[in-house]
């Protein structure tokens, strides 16, 4: 009978956080291995199984023992806290079972679980310090020589990484906390905020959240681990690390008007800080055009750049970014059902606009502005206080209304303007469309939108599921004639409201419509039949 290994990290100690799998494979074992502190972690999930439990150091032993009982037909449980894979058990039984000439068809099986690693468990505990590129380095030199833990210390501190030190001290162990905290301070501030979580989510948890130059002044162990954030890491609150991702150089953070749609986020004048197909760089630069520059400066530089405006970068001094500068995009009109600009509207338009933001004429009875600010709200007010209707731009509901015949056919007015009131720009999994006509002759193409509506004889009819765009695009369906006006609001709610809820990321409604089958009670089906196309070049 073959044996099984089965590589279990039990993540940080509290069986909140042991997963189903690792309880599960510690009861379905026969034996089970480990350290002994680790061992009198999951006491509360042994029960009759066999137990063999070693000290510090004796890792290899355990191993072999591990593997010569599963080669004997035993289900074996190695055991290790936080990631069997990261600094655990894993990759040292892997080696004595390639050491014996081990192949994964004809030998003992083998299950590696993850668990919680360390960095994982105590950054939870200290708010969001590894939310961009971070490395663990162990500063035990049992093993690796220190000569080259200097090196990778040094490499991850002039690549600004946030770093987790895992094993930074013992009884025997004390200057290579020192030496990191030397080199270091070479490369990032002295206020530079640190994180010592001592036991994550043990009975004798600690948290202390100090300073690079404060470290040394708190007690640091073995079941210590060290948190460094990066330059752009702040402390918020007087007990929260952060780390800002970088969404704040695409992205307006207090707005749910984004400035960039998914697909134009890509593009090179929006992010010209990326690695793009330019002229190599000389290669003998100036020494002055080699000096470091924080994260912020850069993003700031690559804003400015983006905009026109080449000045120098102010240097920031609070540690939370505050006056950077968005790429804020929306839809601008001179209303819902209104058709018509005045002359001072667009002369407004103009001016907030300027020289360097752009204004693009779409199809959807609307002008797309983008424009670089620091003051999105001051934008937005001056052109709403002109009377101008403003719509968010990306994944969101877009109503899109006729003119009514210049407001004389008024009567299903009041509802399209309910439905943007309660509905307009609302997120969803992907840009929907909802187009309404205020008569039968649907002259502003309301069916051949996702959601389309139609004011016939005093009453509405609804269309689902059109697709405008494509060689293969049709018509929405007619699901239902002869809507109470009073009804209709309620009806569109429903169906939007279950797309929200069920859509995929990035699933059109037409799609979503024809997957679930059924949206609002509105049962799908085909409305011509289905032409096999060659793919187009550019997409389906």
């Amino acid at each position: 009978m073959k044996g099984k290994l089965l590589i279990i990290g039990f993540g940080p100690g509290s069986y909140d956080h042991i997963t189903e799998r690792a309880k599960q494979a510690i009861q379905e074992s026969d034996c089970i291995v480990g350290y002994k502190t680790y061992v009198e972690l999951i006491q509360g999930l042994i029960t009759d199984q066999k137990v063999i439990s070693t000290g510090m150091s004796e890792e290899v032993s355990r191993a072999q023992a591990a593997v010569k009982l599963a080669e004997e037909g035993k289900k074996v449980a190695v055991i290790s806290s936080g990631d069997a894979g990261v600094y655990g058990m894993s990759g040292l039984v892997y080696e004595v079972l390639v050491e014996k000439g081990w192949k994964e068809e004809t030998g003992v099986e083998v299950e590696v679980i993850p668990g919680i690693s360390a960095i994982n468990s105590c950054a939870s505990l200290l708010g969001a310090p590894v939310m961009h590129d971070a490395c663990t380095i162990s500063l035990s030199d049992h093993l690796t020589p220190w000569k080259l833990i200097e090196k990778r210390i040094e490499a991850a501190a002039q690549a600004d990484f946030v770093i987790a030190f895992y094993n930074p001290k013992s009884g025997r162990r004390t200057r290579q906390i020192v030496e990191a905290q030397t080199i270091l301070l070479k490369h990032r501030s002295p206020d530079t905020p640190v994180g010592l979580v001592k036991s994550a989510y043990r009975d004798r948890e600690d948290v202390v959240i100090t300073s690079l130059r404060e470290m040394l002044d708190h007690e640091i162990g073995m079941l210590t681990t060290v948190i460094v954030g990066n330059s752009q890491t702040f402390l918020y609150d007087s007990n929260k690390l952060i780390t800002p991702r970088g969404y704040q150089r695409k992205y307006t953070l207090n707005t749910e008007k984004q400035r960039l749609k998914p697909h134009e986020r890509l593009r090179k004048e929006n992010e010209p800080w990326a690695l793009q197909d330019e002229e190599p760089e000389k290669e003998h630069q100036p020494e002055k055009e080699t000096q470091k520059a924080s994260a912020l400066e850069l993003a700031t530089e690559a804003l400015a750049l983006s905009s026109g405006n080449q000045t120098e970068p102010q240097k920031e001094e609070s540690p939370v970014p505050s006056g950077v500068e968005s790429i804020l995009e929306f839809g601008v009109s001179p209303g819902l059902v209104n058709k018509k600009f005045t002359a001072k509207q667009l002369m407004t338009l103009a001016e907030v606009v300027g020289e360097h933001g752009e204004m693009e004429y779409t199809p959807h009875h609307l002008i797309k502005v983008q424009l670089s600010t620091d003051k999105p709200e001051q934008v937005t007010e001056q052109l709403e206080a002109e009377g101008f209707l403003l719509l968010p731009a990306g994944d969101v509901l877009q109503i899109k209304a006729c003119d009514f015949c210049d407001g004389e056919k008024y009567d299903s007015i009041p509802y399209v303007e309910q439905l943007q009131d309660e509905l307009g720009g609302m997120p969803l999994p992907k840009e929907l469309k909802l187009g309404f006509n205020g008569c039968g002759m649907a002259c502003y193409g309301g069916v051949q939108e996702d959601i389309g509506i139609v004011f016939r004889k005093g009453k509405f009819d609804l269309f689902l599921g059109g697709k405008p765009l494509s060689r293969t695009a049709h018509s929405a369906q007619p699901v239902m004639e002869g809507i109470e006006p009073e009804k209709l609001v309620g009806i569109v709610t429903s169906i939007i409201q279950e797309y929200e809820e069920k859509g995929h990321p990035n699933e059109r409604f037409f799609k979503f419509f024809k997957r679930v089958q059924q949206v609002g009670g509105f049962k799908h089906r085909d409305m011509a039949p289905v032409i096999e196309l060659e793919p187009a070049p550019c997409g389906d």
